[in-house]
């Protein structure tokens, strides 16, 4: 790919005598050769040399504790506000030293990244995707170990969540963006020939910087908020989470050794409030790119509205954050897939990812064995340090999910409404670890249904068999203020395509006997609606308009001669 953007480029060098409109169509044609393909998933097998490597690079990153700095104009800093990023599953151990930055650091991040606007917004899309290609190669190769310990260390995912993760998606994201950006840009008006006009469209940058804020519970994501925006031209500023510092700056590293210019993308740890202010209260905000809790993203939103007066456009408001997931069963469903699915959707990294399963609706006959099957599964999950390769799933990320995972475990057990079939055990002696926990509601609208617990905490409802489908449905449906994710599964064609067409706004991403994690970029475009976020499928096309404002060009070739009309003379 990387070779083909280089041929890219002194394509559109050579076509400089040219009119613009004319030369930019003449690059999208030469584009549409631009394509990408989804990363492979390695093994980790036994001797393999995957395996090796990766062993190789946690040791590395388990015996030291690793600086972060702040990077502002492509020069490192620090602040007196040191932090660490600890192992959540053994949390006695730092791995990472990193600095906040300060209200006037971060004024000195604006002022950086408002001075490599300009040039950055000129340089070529070839030039622009060639850097994000290349890191995306690096993280592919020589990089992919290190991303994946740092990820596996710092945000507690065993080897498989971590490769999906760090190495594959990350990968995936920057290679099929760059193929997107291309499919965008060959877009080109009618020029009607013989007009004596050229019409083109061109897709700029947005007129500010975009700010990209990062969570905790995937590694790709980060690295996706901060390049998809400046991809398209924008310069940025990069919150990671505190608690994915580690992984977040060995991506920023791959983008600085792959050209990104200083200044372009300026990394920035930072205690919330102070990273928000700062943003929010600069007149050159041109957008926010989100991935976290409904709380933070409506208070920028707000923040966002009552500065509105003072901004020079209207920041553009892109966010993910979160969901109540389900898996809906039907009576015709085959439940070894239903169980399988289930516990990989509700336990698979301990129940974090934003599409994990939290509430099963179940027809109350299939229910006596649909419980036998998932207790047997959720039995023989090993709970632990993800470096040990028997390990299912590992500990929560921090303090503050500890606590709350154990206070959804105390109520369900004081509740006459839950029952605690399964798991509740917590222990943050040596890790944040909450066992997982399957509990059974005769409340439908209980808040354990309701309620995003982000955890290990699976709540269940037998449904009576004498309950209409239809009825059914309209509970998943209305059940929750969430839309992110959700699953029918079901072997009965009709009841299959009712679902599809009654649970249409209940999930932005709707699976059929599937579970409802695994979204693959360039397959499954991720995102929902309501309190899920704005819905605007990153991994999709479409995404990337959300960092773009369109310039129409008219050219006109003939001067003009005439102001009157025609039919002024008659």
């Amino acid at each position: 790919m990387t070779a083909r953007m280089i041929r890219l480029g002194k394509t559109a060098t050579s076509l400089g005598k040219l009119s613009t409109s004319t030369c930019l169509a003449t690059v999208a044609r030469a584009s549409s050769t631009q394509s990408a393909k989804n990363e492979p998933i390695l093994q980790y097998l036994k001797g393999s040399s995957e395996r090796a490597d990766l062993e190789n690079a946690l040791a590395r990153y388990s015996d030291t504790i690793t600086e972060v700095p702040l990077v502002i104009g492509g020069k490192e800093m620090k602040s007196d506000h040191v932090q660490y990023q600890v192992m959540p599953f053994d949390h006695q151990k730092r791995i990472a030293k990193f600095y906040y930055a300060t209200p006037e650091l971060m004024q000195l991040a604006l002022t950086e990244s408002m001075k490599a606007q300009k040039a950055w917004q000129r340089e070529s899309l070839e030039k622009r995707a060639a850097i994000f290609l290349r890191a995306a190669d690096m993280i592919a190769k020589e990089r992919r170990q290190d991303l994946n310990a740092t990820t596996m260390l710092g945000q507690g995912k065993t080897v498989v969540q971590a490769e999906i993760d760090s190495a594959c998606e990350l990968a995936d994201f920057l290679r099929f963006n760059v193929m997107h950006a291309f499919e965008l840009a060959k877009y080109q008006p009618i020029s009607i020939a013989g007009s004596g006009s050229i019409n083109s469209c061109r897709l700029r940058g947005l007129d500010g910087f975009v700010a990209a804020i990062a969570p905790f519970n995937f590694t790709a994501i980060g690295g996706n908020l901060a390049s998809a925006p400046a991809l398209m031209g924008n310069v940025v500023l990069w919150k990671p989470s505190d608690s994915a510092v580690l992984s977040n700056w060995k991506i920023f590293e791959c983008f600085r050794e792959a050209g990104l210019p200083d200044g372009v993308i300026n990394f920035l740890p930072a205690d919330g409030p102070v990273f928000g202010d700062a943003i929010t209260g600069s007149q050159h905000l041109g957008g926010i790119n989100f991935t976290g809790s409904v709380a933070t993203f409506r208070h920028l939103w707000k923040q966002v509205g009552d500065n509105i007066h003072e901004y020079g456009c209207f920041p553009r408001l892109v966010g993910e954050c979160g969901g109540k997931n389900y898996h809906l069963v039907h009576k015709s469903a085959d439940l070894d897939s239903v169980a399988v699915g289930t516990v990989m959707s509700a336990f698979e990294y301990s129940g974090q990812k934003c599409s994990a399963v939290s509430r099963l609706y179940v027809p109350a006959s299939l229910w006596p064995a649909l419980r036998t099957k998932i207790l047997a599964i959720r039995a023989a999950l090993r709970v632990g340090t993800p470096v040990d390769y028997g390990t299912f799933t590992s500990a929560v990320i921090d303090r503050e999910s500890f606590e709350r995972n154990r206070a959804f475990v105390e109520h369900a057990r004081a509740s006459p409404d839950l029952e605690v079939i399964a798991g509740g055990n917590c222990d943050d002696s040596v890790g944040w670890f909450v066992e997982p926990t399957v509990v059974v509601t005769t409340d439908p609208t209980e808040r354990m249904m309701r309620t995003e617990i982000f955890g290990p905490i699976l709540t269940v409802y037998a449904y009576p068999d004498t309950d209409d489908f239809a009825s059914v449905m309209a509970l998943v449906r209305s059940t929750s203020d969430y839309a992110l994710t959700g699953a029918i599964f079901a072997r009965d064609a009709g009841a299959i395509e009712e679902a599809r067409d009654e649970l249409r706004m209940s999930a932005g991403n709707f699976y059929i006997n599937d579970r409802s994690t695994g979204s693959v970029v360039g397959q499954q475009p991720f995102g929902g609606a309501r309190l899920s976020g704005t819905n605007d499928k990153a991994g999709g096309p479409h995404y990337l308009l959300r960092f773009a404002s369109m310039q129409a060009v008219k050219e006109t070739t003939v001067p003009l001669s005439s102001w009157r009309y025609p039919y002024m003379d008659d």
